[in-house]
């Protein structure tokens, strides 16, 4: 029976490298996999999955109000689908999730999705939330922190470095943007553990101590 998987992590993880080398690992024994990326991020439209590494595949660009389980019905039936994988799965609504979910169910075929668990204040993504509670199989990406525990948060940063604790739960960025942190400083980089706000560079000095 075909399964609906959820990968999650912080950032810089490596998911959508571990995506794109499974990816390729279907086309090389010559079956087809189905790639899915949410518009919400990619502002530019280029519909491609890119890696830190420099990978890249193109992939179906689809928006949050489009039905997967059709997109992906149409792709089988025009060519067979060995397996779909989305990217940046945090993105997908709840009826996307369920939908997905009856991909494996219906089209018997598997389900790989990525994405981060929770958002920049600690909050789960609606995404999340629901392949959390629905996928078959759930397993981590792990990443380390800068004082090298395991990474499970995301902060987001000004252009300065410091944690930023309030504003709109999607915004598009790289490293620029956001850091991976333990929940340790996590909490202290939104100064909830009663510590002071500190820049990046001396929550690393801190920790090293």
């Amino acid at each position: 029976m075909a399964k609906l998987y959820f990968y999650y992590s912080a950032m810089n993880a490596g998911k959508s490298t571990t995506l794109l080398q499974a990816a390729y690992n279907y086309r090389e024994r010559g079956l087809r996999p189905l790639l899915l990326t949410p518009e919400v991020n990619s502002p530019d439209g280029s519909g491609v999955i890119s890696s830190r590494i420099g990978v890249q595949s193109p992939a179906h660009l689809f928006s949050l109000g489009e039905s997967l389980l059709n997109v992906c019905r149409h792709e089988h039936s025009v060519q067979s689908i060995a397996c779909v994988f989305v990217d940046e799965a945090q993105f997908l609504t709840r009826r996307q999730v369920h939908e997905l979910g009856d991909v494996a169910d219906e089209l018997s075929v598997p389900v790989l999705t990525y994405g981060l668990r929770t958002d920049f204040q600690g909050n789960l993504f609606e995404g999340s939330q629901f392949l959390l509670a629905w996928a078959d199989v759930i397993s981590e990406i792990k990443t380390i922190c800068h004082c090298g525990r395991k990474a499970t948060m995301v902060l987001r940063i000004d252009s300065d470095g410091r944690p930023i604790g309030s504003g709109e739960q999607i915004k598009v960025g790289g490293n620029e943007s956001y850091i991976s942190v333990c929940r340790q400083h996590f909490k202290s980089g939104l100064g909830t553990n009663n510590q002071p706000e500190l820049p990046f560079e001396d929550l690393g000095k801190d920790a090293a101590r």
